[in-house]
């Protein structure tokens, strides 16, 4: 399954929010610099759908806040 996620980094807090069927966005408090963001997006995120997180992949947006990503 494919998800579509809209980071928010440099948050205040650590927040999930579901828009659509696949669609998030994600706040983390940490900034975007050396992947930092994607590791802490994908932390939130694979707590926030219940499942481990060796299971999400980001496929695509490394360096962009609209990221996409594959649950295997």
């Amino acid at each position: 399954m494919r998800i579509l996620v809209t980071v928010k980094p440099r948050a205040r807090k650590k927040e999930v929010v579901k828009i659509d069927r696949t669609h998030y966005e994600v706040w983390v408090t940490v900034p975007p610099e050396g992947g930092k963001a994607n590791a802490a997006v994908r932390d939130v995120l694979a707590e926030f759908l219940e499942v481990p997180k060796s299971r999400l992949v980001l496929s695509s947006g490394e360096t962009s806040r609209e990221k996409t990503f594959e649950i295997l």
